[in-house]
């Protein structure tokens, strides 16, 4: 289990190496790069923002049930600041980017499975094609280019839902919701949200790029391939922040 592990791993990293390289034809690269924007990036707008709505309102009316709880006063506007605090700190890079790696990473890994099963990889490296490059690089540029937009957009959604949470249960003011928002928060949490959210989109375009691309079967193959695309890819996303957690914030 460990040999085939670490064989992985290093295929992985070949794989890697094969895809991070200079296109053969920057005109190509582009209209590929904009194809892969649009299918990895632009499509999961809706369902980022419905997520990010919504997590934001129940985010903010728990956080006042708690402080309405506490034996200690606490005034109403911390709960936009414990709010914004939640959004930026840990749901939107890290519970987005879990559902970002469930739907875009089981979108890459079947697209580049299906063509591995049906030879469209093997006709391209005959006609002399660097297919890692040609099929994976474009993915990985596109995921952290507009995975931070996706972030950035979760985050003001969230707020948002707040906000909307606060006018439709009474619960807290305007106001107070406002000035909660506006309180000082480290540039070092918004450096550490964005980090994070870099790191992720690397992992999301890339281990479903492996799996996908060393497919060997028919489509059932294809079918198992994207689970464990999906599977690895959250593991490799938690993983990964209790590392960055440790080295930034600590």
């Amino acid at each position: 289990m460990l040999k085939k592990f670490f064989t992985a791993v290093g295929e992985y990293i070949i794989l890697l190496g094969k895809s991070i390289q200079k296109p053969q034809k920057m005109k190509v690269f582009w209209k590929l790069l904009m194809r892969e924007i649009n299918d990895l990036g632009v499509n999961s707008f809706g369902l980022v923002i419905f997520t990010s709505i919504f997590v934001g309102a129940v985010v903010a009316i728990q956080m006042f049930n708690n402080f309405d709880a506490s034996s200690f006063p606490i005034p109403p506007s911390f709960v936009g600041y414990a709010t914004k605090a939640v959004l930026v700190l840990e749901f939107s890079p890290t519970i987005i980017s879990l559902i970002l790696a469930g739907k875009v990473g089981s979108y890459i890994a079947s697209s580049i499975g299906t063509m591995r099963v049906s030879e469209q990889i093997d006709a391209l490296d005959i006609m002399g094609v660097n297919s890692p490059n040609f099929l994976i690089f474009p993915k990985i540029v596109a995921c952290v280019l507009f995975n931070p937009l996706l972030i950035a957009i979760s985050i003001v959604f969230g707020i948002s839902g707040g906000y909307i949470a606060g006018i439709l249960t009474g619960n807290w003011t305007t106001n107070d919701y406002i000035v909660g928002i506006q309180m000082y928060m480290p540039n070092l949490f918004i450096y550490y949200a964005f980090t994070k959210t870099i790191v992720f989109a690397f992992v999301i375009a890339t281990v479903p790029s492996y799996f996908g691309y060393n497919v060997k079967g028919g489509s059932l193959e294809v079918g198992r391939a994207s689970t464990q695309a999906v599977v690895w890819t959250m593991v490799f996303i938690i993983l990964s922040e209790l590392l960055l957690t440790q080295l930034i914030l600590s």
